[in-house]
């Protein structure tokens, strides 16, 4: 049998890992800032990580969610408190496009209506309802293209208030775009998403999949809009390489058995691997150094008069190359061993740990220059 061949695949083969770092079957060393796409959290192969996961294959790794599993009770109480949310409820699932395949089902749910928003360039996953709010018809199968999506210019306020009719179930907006290019939402849209949303009866879903969990140095990138939306979704950075999602609940949208469900959802690993994450998060203070080290790079990325359009918050950042110097992702991997993300046509994704330090920054900046 063949793999499938659906990804286009440098011929690098990581072995190892640690912090930023990756090496390959060959002994090659590589500066590690794309994070698998912003899955690396907390660092690669991080001591209390590793820790935890192999003390909890120890003992069980995994039962249906038939029984009682206070880890994941431990789990929703520390991300309660880590992230602002302590009043809202947390359904566990595997992955970003699970989280946002149960947002929009319980969205519409609870209104009753099945008309969605979502934005142009938006990704929010490959599955059935999470591809038909993706802005790309090349993934979107004629199965999956029965959905009643809208899609609404991104920042533009009079195209978002002109298409929030009556029987919007939901409104979906990424806190900072990805697969997009780095797109930043401004703060006042967000906030009008919000208020319209809550007039109209419509539900506001946040997919922080990648934006989310420390990235932008707030826990969640809507944050800095200072909103507080019905859903969240969140997963990548959640379990640092375990493959977590998670759906942050209103408070007041009561469930009732069988509304949602997962087989593998919130299993021991998952749980364990999710609580090392925020327990590393709040104890290396890496919200605090995601800003810190995302205001560094910033500043110096300024002074490369050749790159256009720098965007972004904290270590969420991205920029766009000029035609000529289009190769440079890729020059940066071959040449100088950094790894980075893309997005069509021309633009570099940074989304490294949130662990990142200061001398690692300088030896991409370097390899950089050396590039432009």
């Amino acid at each position: 049998m063949k793999l499938f061949d659906v990804y286009p695949l440098f011929n690098i083969t990581p072995v190892k890992a640690q912090g930023s770092w990756l090496w390959d079957d060959k002994g090659e060393k590589y500066l590690d800032l794309y994070g698998g796409h912003a899955v690396i959290s907390i660092g690669h192969s991080h001591p209390h990580y590793v820790k935890t996961l192999s003390d909890q294959l120890n003992k069980i790794a995994f039962y249906s969610n038939s029984v009682q599993n206070p880890l994941q009770e431990k789990l929703a109480e520390k991300l309660g408190q880590l992230s602002g949310y302590p009043d809202y409820q947390l359904f566990l699932c595997n992955s970003g496009a699970e989280a946002n395949e149960n947002a929009l089902k319980l969205a519409s749910f609870v209104t009753g209506r099945k008309k969605v928003i979502a934005f142009t360039k938006a990704f929010h996953g490959r599955t059935s309802g999470a591809v038909a709010a993706t802005d790309n018809p090349k993934i979107v199968a004629p199965f999956n293209a029965g959905h009643d999506i809208v899609f609404v210019p991104f920042n533009d306020e009079a195209a978002f208030e002109k298409a929030l009719t009556s029987d919007v179930a939901a409104v979906i907006i990424e806190g900072i775009q990805g697969v997009g290019g780095i797109q930043v939402p401004h703060d006042s849209f967000l906030q009008l998403l919000d208020k319209k949303c809550r007039a109209n009866g419509s539900l506001l879903i946040l997919d922080e999949i990648q934006s989310g969990y420390g990235r932008t140095g707030k826990f969640f990138a809507h944050q800095f809009a200072g909103i507080r939306p019905h859903l969240i979704t969140t997963a990548k950075g959640m379990g640092n390489g375990f493959p977590v999602g998670g759906l942050l609940i209103q408070g007041d949208i009561k469930p009732w058995a069988g509304m949602l469900g997962t087989t593998f959802g919130g299993n021991y690993l998952a749980s364990a691997a999710s609580l090392a994450v925020l327990e590393v998060m709040e104890n290396e203070k890496l919200l605090e150094n995601a800003a810190k080290q995302g205001d560094y790079i910033m500043q110096e990325l300024k002074k490369f008069p050749l790159l256009q359009n720098l965007r972004g918050r904290g270590l969420m950042i991205g920029f766009d190359l000029p035609e000529e110097k289009k190769t440079v992702r890729t020059d940066l991997l071959l040449k100088h061993r950094v790894f980075t993300g893309e997005a069509k046509p021309n633009v570099i994704r940074l989304l490294p740990s949130l662990a990142l330090s200061k001398n690692e920054i300088d030896i991409f900046l370097t390899a950089l220059k050396a590039e432009l």
